[in-house]
Parts: structure tokens; sequence; C-alpha cells
């Protein structure tokens, strides 16, 4: 881990309990810890947390955290009120965990009456679970924000923010908190545009504060693989493949031509943020906003950085110089004659795209090929002879001389073919409980001052690969890419989508 040794909050901290302690020695023998208990926590010694972006997926990673003792939420913050026109996985998946976690079999969001969701919600769970759990601390009610331009201007006494906002929203909001030298934890992406995940990446870097990806601690280990690969077992690397069972959500090839009304307690121009103003349509927001360009950043931003983050620390991928789309497309009919609709406001149903990556130390030029939408590499010969097709997600690393096939995560690798055809190694099962959720080495890095593996410092290759990725597909072209000056070389209008025209009130310098 990377010591964060001029972090004047973490230290400010550790001096401070030292003090306390030494100070009450000259009252007390009792420890603090023993007279609340034998697990508490002083307030003094927890980690305070700002919680933005209250929609299913945030309150479900919100459960797990209210149980961690070293943490506490203090503030949470969306642009919804009531729990209104929100979609799940489910009816009542959400609902039931809810109710598990509180141990209240008749809590009910409210709002539709359906699926849980936004600020209510929200503020509700975290001071009915801290009622019950830690009744006798003395501490305030979470307070809650329908603009985060307030919470950050009015909660100053918080140390980190955890962000489950639509794709749109990661960049500036990280960028606001690392000004402020709060501690970062982001789901995927870091940004949907090229540039402003450079500007998070290099601000990370600049701050003192720590700062976590969550898609990191989904990323398997290569060391057999790159131990099959660097021994020769497949000969020369020439072509990595992963694919994945991406979009789980419709991805529009029109745009809304109707204008519902704006739920009861919505605010759309915040939900909006930096990006320009349309009307409200229910199609842009919950569980459908990766779709969008705008919005989101499409399968391999929501996927991508769970199998691939570890794939590019292996074999020193930096930044592609090519990329090659291959997209599905859409015809429609008009005055009875069809035409291909131009869609450069949503991502494909289904993509392959192929970057080339160039030579580095003793590693050769390595194309690595993303499929989404049902898309699949050619199933290898050897397969074809045992009458076996490939999973529906996955990963292939392909040789001049043999195959290595893997989950999609690159776990559970096996040589299919070539001399040491038949290797195989056994992954442990995939940690899918809600405790994964808890970013663990997050927590522990901010007591100790440091950056903690997942750092958004570490992130900038894989953040440029996937930003590059809705270029191309965006453009319907092949891409030169020139990383010095970070600049498409051949598609000159191509450059106008690595960043985005921000709306007055929402530029990074102004959050």
């Amino acid at each position: 881990m990377e010591k964060n040794t001029n972090n004047p909050k973490a230290l400010n901290r550790r001096k401070f309990i030292g003090g306390v302690a030494s100070a009450a020695l000259a009252f007390t023998i009792m420890p603090r810890h023993v007279l609340g208990g034998k697990n508490f926590i002083p307030p003094s010694d927890k980690i305070t947390m700002a919680y933005i972006g209250l929609g299913t997926q945030g309150l479900r990673e919100m459960l797990p955290l209210l149980s961690v003792p070293e943490l506490q939420i203090v503030a949470v913050c969306d642009p919804c009120k009531e729990a209104i026109g929100y979609r799940d996985w489910g009816k009542d998946y959400l609902r039931n965990e809810i109710r598990t976690k509180l141990n209240i079999p008749t809590w009910t969001a409210g709002g539709d009456n359906d699926i849980p969701g936004g600020r209510d919600n929200g503020k509700d769970i975290v001071d009915t679970y801290y009622k019950q759990q830690r009744g006798a601390e003395k501490f305030n009610a979470c307070t809650a924000y329908e603009d985060v331009r307030e919470l950050f201007a009015k909660e100053k006494d918080f140390d980190a923010v955890k962000i489950m906002t639509p794709d749109h929203l990661h960049g500036i909001l990280s960028m606001a908190a690392l000004k402020r030298n709060k501690h970062v934890t982001i789901h995927k992406p870091i940004a949907n545009r090229l540039v402003e995940g450079k500007q998070v990446v290099d601000l990370a870097k600049k701050s003192n504060a720590t700062t976590h990806l969550i898609a990191w601690e989904a990323n398997n280990p290569m060391d057999e693989t790159m131990k099959w690969i660097n021994s020769g077992a497949i000969g020369n690397l020439k072509e990595v493949h992963n694919w994945t069972n991406r979009p789980v959500w419709p991805q529009y090839a029109s745009l809304p031509t109707d204008a519902p009304p704006v739920p009861k307690g919505f605010n759309w121009d915040l939900w909006l943020g930096p990006e320009s103003d349309r009307p409200y349509h229910p199609n842009y927001t919950n569980m459908v906003f990766r779709g969008w360009y705008d919005f989101g950043g499409g399968s391999m931003a929501d996927m991508g950085y769970y199998s691939l983050w570890t794939v590019f620390n292996a074999l020193q991928l930096e930044a592609p110089t090519v990329i090659e789309p291959c997209r599905s497309h859409a015809v429609d009919f008009k005055d009875k004659v069809p035409f291909r609709i131009r869609n450069d406001f949503s991502f494909p149903m289904a993509s392959m795209v192929r970057f080339r990556f160039p030579a580095k130390a003793n590693r050769p030029t390595v194309d690595l090929c993303w499929y989404d939408g049902g898309m699949r590499p050619a199933v290898p010969e050897e397969l074809v002879k045992q009458n076996k097709e490939l999973p529906q997600e996955g990963m292939m690393f392909v040789g001049d001389q043999g195959i290595i096939l893997a989950g999609f995560h690159a776990d559970n690798p096996q040589i299919i073919s070539g001399k040491r055809a038949g290797e195989v190694r056994k992954d442990p099962a995939p940690d899918n409980s809600p405790d994964h959720y808890i970013p663990k080495s997050f927590i522990s890095s901010i007591k100790n001052g440091t950056q903690c593996p997942g750092s958004l410092r570490d992130a900038w290759p894989l953040t440029e690969t996937i930003n590059l990725y809705a270029v191309a597909l965006r453009t319907g072209k092949t891409l030169y890419y020139d990383a010095a000056t970070m600049k498409i070389t051949n598609v000159a209008e191509a450059n106008n989508y690595l960043n985005r025209t921000y709306r007055k009130g929402w530029e990074p310098s102004s959050i």
C-alpha cells in the first residue's frame, strides 16, 4: 500500500486520539472501549460518510455498510425524494432485504408502494437502523439533501463519500469531494468522458485522500495465467477476448417523443446535472441510464472494470493506438421506405470492439477484443471437437501456439490447446454475499492514512480504454488514438465526444 505521508486528516486523527488516551490515564484506569462494551467504537473514532445516490443499487449497497462499527453515515443525497417510478431486478427483492436488515416485517417504501428508492427511504433506513443498534450512542440524525452542491456547502465535518449515482455524475462528484480532501469510494465508471476521467485520476494523485473504485474487489489474480503465458505454454500472446451478457437493460434505438410528467418529488434538473437540457422521460433514468451516451458508459463501463483491470496490470497494457468498432444497427420505415437510423445517442444492442496495444518490454503487440449484446468470439476448434460451446460470459487468451480459456473475471483458467493442454487452475467461488459491498480495504486505508488496492490513482489505462470504446461505437469508425495528446488523429469529429459541454453551474470548477 502507498502511504499517505502528508495526509493531515489521518495524522491529526491519530494525534488527537493518542492525546485523549494519554490524558484519560490521569483520571481513570478503565479503557473507554470497556465502558462501551466489547465492540464499542467512540464516535470520535468513526469514519463519517456522506452517501450520494439512493436508487435501488444505492440502497442495496448501503444496507451492509450500516453494520460496520467503524463507519457512520451522516448524510444522504438524491434528487428524488420519494419511492416513485423505480425499477429493480425483482419486485420484492430490495424491499425484503430492507425488512430483514431492519427486522421490521411490515416496512414499506411509501411513494407508489412498489420498489424502494429515494432520499426519504435512505434517511429512514439509516436512522431506524442506528436507533435500533446504536441507541446508547450520542449522534445526530442523518441529514437528507436534494442537491449535492448544498451537501458539500453545508456538511463540513465528514470524512468520506460513497458515490452511487448514474455514470454522468461520477466524475464531477469525485472531483468535488477530492477538492475538499474527502475520501472517495465510487462505483464504476470513474467518468463517462475521457477527459473528465483523466481529471479525476490526476486530482486523486495530487490529493491526500484515500480513493477506491468498488469494481476492483471483483478482479481475480492472474498469477497462474501469467506463469503459463511467460513460460511459453501458448507461445506468443496475440489476443485477449472478453465477453459479457450485458446489456441486461433496454438500449433504445430512438429518442423519446412523448413527454410524461415528472414524478412527484423528483428534481429532473438536478438529475441532469452537467448534461444538456431535455424533457424528462423515465427511459433515461432508473436502470436504463447506462444505455445512453450522455448518461452512461455502456456495457464495457458496466462490466469491464470487474474483469479487465487485473489483465491491464498483468500485461502492462497502457493506451490503445487503434480502436476498431463493430456494432449492430436499427432500421425503420419512413414513407414506406426502410432506412437505417443514425444513432449517436444510445449504445447499440450488440457490439465487438477491438483495441490494439503496442508492444512493451518482452510482450509483443496485443489485441484486446470486447464483446457484448450476445456477441462472442469464434468457438475454438478444440471445443468444437468436444461438442462444446463458449459460456455466456468468459475470457480467452490466444497465443500463436495455444489457448487459455477462463471465466469472465479471468478466473478458473485452463489451457485448452497447445503443448500443455489440459492444465487447470480452480479458483475459490466468488463472494456474492452482502459483505461483498463492504469496502474493507477502503475503510482500513482511511484509518491508516494509505491508498488501497483499487485506488483511482491506478485506474487510468482502463478508464481511457473504456471511454474510447464509447467514442468508437458512437462514431462507428476505426479510430487512431494518440495518448500523448489525448486526441483522435484520423476522425476529427470523434474528439467532440472525449469531453462534455457542461451546463452553467455544473462545471468541475463550480462544484
